[in-house]
């Protein structure tokens, strides 16, 4: 089933592509900010569900409706636009629309509209789906890992994580349950609560912790797919490549804290180590929804051929700066004539995990770091 979203803001865009995305899996969605893309992805390729705004750029999103509907009835059309009166309401239903959303909109609103409109038998009369193919086409669209909290909107924080308060942050989580849940529970450890005092509201328990704490958790979270991965095999791998993730982005931040080393970085790059593995893994997944076939070999060879492929892609998807993609590089390679400390800290750290701690390999690093192979759990405290 494919999408068609035509939209010249790009933040908005980017939130109407995350809710597309999630309406059922396989979803092929394409995104564009002019009538022109528009007009031409439509005659090339057509699309099942069309979201479109009024106003654009290089003209009015009209003209594209009313191409759509000179060639198909059948395809789901919502136009989304700042206007709001009746006689607008009415122009554009005039052109065969099948849904009108007004800006600002609420997010639970839009999702309940367009699952109303995307029919799930749709996908079934497609054909089986050829596991290689779907990999070689999806690497190429935007990826959206299946989480509740988006990796993407969670990087754009940390960008400005500085300029953002405890209060400015927990309205913008406001109703995330799961992620309200957890940093509640971390706030209450014993790690954070001095006082005794019980942190009641996410804001307490975002400002206990900090900012760069509570989004680094919300990182981890949003990397967590194995809950939405319904094969238990993929479910089984995604989790297995979180943990590892983890376990290095521990270690990068005790390495960290020992040399002096911006611990947020290491440990944000860590994290962000398996991404391409996960969206592998959901790739696979989309494949047995729409009835294809992956079996445990496909799972190995899939993973081996394609991680790097579609980590790179969202590493350009998310706008990562470079260093941090360096870093996220260096926890699988690094070159024996590198100098960078947080390099070093990376591929340390990624050894360690491993279980290759004795190795010469690390023990190198960890030579070149200063710190003692021993020790390096301590802290300076």
């Amino acid at each position: 089933m494919k999408a068609l979203i035509l939209e010249d803001d790009t933040l908005l865009a980017d939130l109407l592509e995350t809710v597309v995305g999630g309406l059922y899996p396989g979803m092929d969605v394409f995104v564009t900010a002019s009538v022109k893309g528009a007009l031409a992805h439509w005659s090339k390729h057509g699309a099942d569900l069309m979201i479109i705004d009024w106003n654009l750029p290089d003209g009015s999103g009209l003209e594209v409706i009313r191409a759509a509907r000179e060639k198909s009835s059948k395809a789901a059309i919502v136009m989304i636009s700042g206007r709001a009166d009746r006689e607008s309401v009415l122009k554009a239903a005039r052109y065969g629309i099948n849904g009108y959303i007004s800006k600002p909109f609420n997010v639970e609103m839009v999702h309940e509209r367009l699952t109303a409109l995307v029919d799930p038998a749709d996908f079934d009369r497609e054909s089986q789906p050829d596991l290689e193919h779907l990999l070689q086409t999806s690497v190429e669209s935007v990826i959206q890992l299946p989480s509740a909290v988006d990796t993407a909107r969670v990087l754009e924080l940390m960008a400005r994580k500085q300029d953002i308060s405890p209060s400015q942050l927990a309205e913008r989580w406001n109703g995330e349950v799961a992620l309200t849940t957890r940093l509640l529970d971390v706030a209450n450890s014993a790690s954070f609560q001095k006082t005794g005092e019980p942190v009641r509201s996410l804001r307490d328990g975002i400002a206990t912790m900090g900012v760069d704490m509570a989004l680094r958790h919300a990182m981890a979270m949003s990397l967590d797919i194995g809950g939405q991965l319904r094969d238990p095999r993929l479910a089984k791998k995604a989790t297995a490549f979180l943990e590892t993730a983890e376990k290095v982005a521990q270690e990068a931040a005790r390495i960290a804290l020992r040399i002096g080393v911006d611990q947020s970085a290491v440990h944000t790059a860590a994290l962000l180590s398996r991404v391409g593995e996960l969206a592998v893994l959901k790739v696979m997944q989309q494949c047995l929804d729409r009835k294809g076939v992956v079996s445990d070999e496909q799972i190995e060879d899939g993973l081996k051929a394609w991680a790097q492929n579609y980590g790179n892609r969202l590493k350009v998807q998310w706008h990562l700066p470079l260093q941090l993609r360096e870093l996220i590089g260096a926890v699988h390679f690094l070159p024996r004539d590198a100098t960078s400390e947080s390099k070093l800290v990376m591929r340390a750290s990624a050894l360690i995990a491993d279980g290759q701690n004795q190795d010469e390999e690390c023990l190198r690093l960890l030579r070149r770091l200063g710190v003692d192979n021993q020790d390096r759990g301590k802290d300076d405290g």
